[in-house]
Formats: C-alpha cells, structure tokens, sequence
C-alpha cells in the first residue's frame, strides 16, 4: 500500500494519505490574535484546505482531537465547530485542555478523513 506525503516541511508533512486514509497534523491558526472563535474559524478552513487538496470533504471526517489552550472557551469552539461541521456526518471527537506550543495560541485540531 503506498503512502502520499502532502505539504512536506522540516518537522512533519500536514498530512499523509495511507490508502483511503487521510490524517492531518494539528492545525493551527495563521493570526493568533483573534480570540478562540476566530482562530477556530481559521483552523477549520486550512482543515477544508487539506481535505479538499487530497480529494476528501467535511463528510468524509473520522476522527478530530481539539486542543483548547483555556476550556473555558469551549462554547465559543463550539459555536464554530458546529456552524462547520456537516451535521449528517460528525467525526467522533475529543476536546481537552492542554498548553498549546505558543501562548497565543488558543486551539489546536487534528483530523483523521477518509477519502
């Protein structure tokens, strides 16, 4: 079985395809300003990005982990999450609060697709 390497960089490539499996690195926001809201906003759209890039879309999620830099902003996540989230297919999922790799930054999500 092959494996297609995408967006390969010096750490990490932002996703691999293994067969019909799609699992994408976390994903962080490009503007660590905006407050939890936006920057889910702009994780969400590099994730469509990279689902769109290897031939799979928002139905196709299996699996998502989110990481939230604060819980307490798990609402304001949520509120996104579900505007985005194609509500005839959800991923499981998973949200904990964890310190994330700046401290600007207030979400982290990671996805695993089908294609």
């Amino acid at each position: 079985m092959t494996i297609e390497r995408i967006k390969i960089g010096p750490r990490m490539s932002q996703a691999v395809i293994h067969g019909d499996t799609i699992y994408m690195s976390g994903q962080i926001a490009n503007d660590p300003t905006a407050d939890t809201a936006g920057q889910t906003r702009q994780v969400l759209a590099k994730i469509e990005s990279l689902l769109a890039l290897t031939g799979s879309n928002k139905s196709k999620l299996l699996s998502a982990s989110i990481w939230l830099s604060d819980i307490s902003t798990f609402d304001q996540m949520n509120a996104v999450w579900e505007a985005w989230i194609d509500p005839e297919n959800p991923p499981t999922r998973a949200t904990v609060e964890s310190k994330l790799a700046g401290p600007d930054l207030r979400v982290e999500i990671a996805m695993i697709a089908a294609r």
